[in-house]
């Protein structure tokens, strides 16, 4: 294999891989990238066997096709230190060579032949729906799935697909994020993804995509791009029986005075006291005896009596963070019960602190 192809070209292909690569053994090829140069094309793959991406580019001159493989991380690290212009990519027996004007570099390889295949996408059902709508809930829900949660399953986010509409689920068991977009195709499915995989789609696709899928595996598909990750094999909770039927008290609140108030108190403290009186709230820190914040906004509450609620500021934050509307509506029972956030289609259940 000979090619040469411009830095930026080359630094950027090596950047998407990386969250693909194995990390602890190098020892191992998958903490390589696959090169493959044929048909005046570059083809990059990378994958931990849980995760794999694939990338293609014509922004290349193939003067002999060929594959090589390179450990991932250092051949990323060569290509940075290099200047602007292109750099040469060549194989000679078990190495890869990388030349730029007066510099070189050698790097070992393994066999490419031996480079874990990716699952096949042809005749794999496929889901249709609005997927940058679906990218955007992955976006909003990914703050609140688990990780390294010993149930696997609370480690993933739920992509439960009914006859109408398609829930986007995520909980660490303090809080239950749901977003929800609307299904036109009739499909019915129900799956948990990855909380990495949810995180690398929201980084690589921006348009449209074709998303496929089987038992143990989910794809995407966009030009110049193949991605797959393995699906977590579990029962997801019964999230819907976790969701308030019904409220006592419902409040729309504005959304940037809350913020501001609660970012005066994580000065101090993460987890904070509201006190909902008639006309106020009243926001104050929790927990530090020798330190205190407190602040106070102007809302009409609808309350007649004091009402005291204790959280996690987090969760809202997470919550107010992703939210694009000016209002959102608090929805509360007891103060030692879940209460919600909603804003459109996107809510949050969370568990208070009892104090």
């Amino acid at each position: 294999m000979r090619l040469a192809v411009a830095k930026s070209t080359l630094e950027s292909l090596l950047i998407n891989l990386q969250p693909f690569l194995e990390k602890k053994d190098t020892s191992q090829i998958t903490s390589h990238i696959l090169l493959m140069a044929k048909d005046n094309g570059l083809t990059a793959k990378a994958t931990d066997q849980e995760i794999g991406l694939t990338i293609e580019t014509e922004h290349v001159s193939i003067q002999l096709d060929g594959k090589a493989t390179a450990n991932g991380k250092k051949l990323l690290d060569i290509v940075r230190i290099l200047k602007e212009g292109d750099i040469i990519l060549e194989t000679l027996e078990d190495t890869l060579h990388i030349k730029q004007e007066n510099s070189r570099f050698k790097l070992p390889m393994f066999n490419a032949d031996e480079f874990p295949s990716f699952p096949d996408v042809d005749d794999l059902p496929s889901i249709e729906l609005d997927s940058m709508k679906l990218i955007q809930m992955f976006k909003k829900v990914s703050p609140a799935i688990d990780t390294n949660n010993p149930k696997y399953e609370l480690n993933g986010a739920l992509l439960n697909v009914k006859e109408n509409e398609i829930d986007i689920v995520g909980t660490d068991t303090r809080r239950l994020a749901i977003g929800k977009i609307e299904n036109s195709s009739g499909t019915t499915l129900s799956m948990i993804i990855p909380k990495k995989a949810i995180i690398e789609i929201q980084k690589l696709f921006f348009d449209q995509i074709e998303i496929h899928y089987d038992e143990t595996n989910l794809i995407i598909t966009a030009p110049g791009y193949y991605f797959f990750t393995r699906l977590i094999n579990g029962k997801y909770p019964d999230y819907e029986r976790i969701i308030p039927k019904s409220v006592k008290y419902s409040l729309t609140l504005p959304k940037s005075k809350i913020v501001e108030a609660i970012k005066q108190i994580t000065t101090i403290s993460q987890e904070i006291k509201m006190t909902f009186e008639p006309n106020s709230i009243v926001f104050k820190s929790l927990g530090d005896e020798n330190s205190e914040a407190q602040t106070e906004i102007a809302v009409e509450t609808g309350f007649e009596n004091r009402f005291v609620l204790a959280v996690n500021s987090r969760y809202l934050l997470d919550f107010l963070s992703n939210i694009d509307t000016e209002t959102f509506t608090m929805g509360l029972n007891e103060p030692n019960l879940p209460f919600i956030v909603e804003s459109g289609n996107f809510s949050t259940v969370i568990m208070p602190i009892i104090i």
